[in-house]
């Protein structure tokens, strides 16, 4: 069936594209919506950091595992009905979760968030694809989609700075919803009544598998979010969740391999390019998630104001479209695969080991823009050869298994990424506390003359001579707080280089990693690769 037909004949195909994209940011801005302000979030809550993290988790675990449905939702019913109802629901969870203080009920929320989230993604950059009709359409659509999606989060973090420096929370959520509205009328002047592709009943959906793979995939994310805050198996809430999230992946794979039309094609597996994109993506955002260090250091450390942190976070943006800008003109000239990835990883390398030196108790923005640019930079040119290159040499029947699998490392990736940093930085802030808390007695003479200094600075303010003994020892203390957490960024940021420096020896030497666009430039035509996120 032609998908011009689900368009109305009059809108011009430049508004067609400009809503489709436009209808693409809401889903993506919700991924990041309340960690765009984790302190602000967390103390409305009445929750820790991590539990804000474990929030994060279950949304793009909810999406995650919802992906492996989505095409039978868009299949049954009728585009425009389809996308409305999305919007409608996602706005109405957005008002509800406006009034909702309560932590448990919040997940809840956004596991119906992530739901919503999920089911336009890949319907939405189909119908895109259908409007491009470059030979070099899939490289510009995807260009467009993994921007959006690497971007949203600053866009996120500027709107919601803006919004709660004014308002408050349920503000927050309302612009949110706002978005949702504003698409919905789009959708109603773009989008006529027809399908886009043939109905397809739902009677047959394999509900037992999402039910397993979520609950394993939100169990699995628990115990890697909350495993160091709660001493990992001397827990009974971590053994519990790593005994279920085990038990329910091992039956959802089980289920897969012995079913007669399984929701997910197992056999996808033995494909080495799949295999490598996999790995791949794991170590991709394993390393990326060093980014979140940097903006903490930039808080806690630097002292620097949400409103500037958030104008500092443009200059990373800026690197990822020009990431991503870069590598579509070299895609598109034919340049290897392994290049790009070389490339990508190599910026990503320089931005860890020149951060090494940067990591001080004060610091210009003229000092880290540049690296700071440079990370962007890799993230951009990484990211779509990246996926690309994961599916190149699948059959068009595998298209939607390998994009599955790619998601899964992308969702896996950022969760055992946290979960290895956050245990890396406990541990060396405690072992460089305690060796720093030897040269800072309160024998040393050296100690003394500086809390002397201190207090009498603290005097000259107006305190009582017991407070400003207090300040002063207080002021030490969290100058030498400040000096571990800067120790073990820079050990971490050093380790993080030199592994990318070894990967990028291996990506150039791996003989699967030889494919240009030229696959996905034949293939293109034929048929539109139904990949997830």
């Amino acid at each position: 069936m032609r998908t011009d037909n689900v368009f109305k004949e009059w809108v011009p195909a430049w508004f067609i594209k400009a809503v489709l994209i436009y209808c693409l940011l809401p889903s993506m801005m919700l991924l990041g919506l309340y960690n765009s302000n984790v302190t602000y979030a967390a103390s409305y809550l009445d929750i820790e950091p991590e539990d804000m993290q474990f929030v994060m988790c279950v949304t793009y675990g909810t999406l995650f595992a919802t992906a492996l449905i989505e095409a039978r939702f868009f299949k049954y019913f009728s585009t425009r009905n389809y996308f409305l109802c999305i919007q409608i629901f996602t706005s109405a969870i957005l008002i509800i979760s406006a009034y909702t203080s309560n932590y448990y009920q919040f997940i809840f929320l956004r596991i119906a968030e992530g739901i919503c989230m999920a089911l336009p993604g890949v319907s939405m950059r189909m119908l895109l694809l259908s409007k491009f009709k470059s030979k070099n359409a899939i490289i510009i659509v995807y260009s467009i989609f993994y921007g959006i999606l690497l971007t949203s989060s600053t866009v996120t973090m500027h709107m919601m700075v803006w919004i709660l420096d004014r308002y408050d929370w349920k503000h927050m959520a309302y612009g949110a919803a706002l978005f949702q509205v504003i698409g919905m009328a789009l959708i109603l002047l773009v989008f006529n009544g027809k399908r886009f592709i043939k109905k397809f009943p739902l009677y047959q959906l394999d509900w037992v598998s999402y039910i397993l793979l979520l609950t394993g995939v939100l169990c699995g994310a628990y115990v890697f979010v909350y495993g160091e805050k709660l001493y990992w198996f001397a827990s009974v809430h971590i053994i519990v969740a790593a005994v279920v999230a085990i038990s329910f992946g091992g039956l959802f794979v089980l289920r897969q391999l012995y079913m007669k039309r399984p929701s997910l094609n197992m056999n996808v597996l033995k494909n080495a390019d799949l295999r490598i994109g996999l790995l791949l993506f794991l170590l991709f955002y394993i390393s990326r998630a060093t980014l979140n260090m940097l903006h903490s250091a930039m808080g806690k450390i630097w002292n620097w104001e949400p409103i500037h942190v958030m104008h500092v976070q443009y200059i990373n943006a800026a690197g990822i479209v020009a990431g991503l800008t870069i590598s579509a003109i070299l895609f598109a000239r034919g340049i290897a695969t392994r290049y790009l990835l070389a490339t990508g990883f190599l910026c990503l390398a320089v931005y860890h080991i020149w951060f090494t030196f940067l990591f001080v108790p004060d610091v210009s923005l003229k000092q880290i823009s540049i690296p700071y640019f440079l990370q962007g930079t890799g993230v951009g040119m990484t990211f779509v050869p990246l996926v690309l290159f994961s599916i190149s040499t699948l059959k068009r029947e595998d298209t939607l298994a390998g994009g599955f699998v790619t998601v899964s490392g992308r969702f896996w990736g950022t969760t055992i990424g946290f979960c290895i940093l956050q245990n890396a930085q406990v541990f060396l802030q405690q072992n460089h506390y305690s060796k720093l808390q030897q040269f800072v007695s309160l024998e040393n003479s050296e100690t003394q003359s500086r809390l002397a200094q201190s207090a009498q600075a603290f005097m000259s303010k107006g305190y009582a001579t017991d407070a400003a003994n207090s300040l002063a020892i207080r002021q030490i203390n969290s100058s030498i707080v400040n000096q571990t957490v800067l120790l073990s960024d820079m050990e971490i940021y050093t380790v993080v280089g030199c592994c990318l420096l070894v990967l990028i020896v291996l990506i150039l030497l791996n003989q699967h990693i030889k494919h240009s666009l030229g696959l996905i430039k034949r293939r293109s035509g034929k048929y539109f690769p139904k990949t997830m996120w």
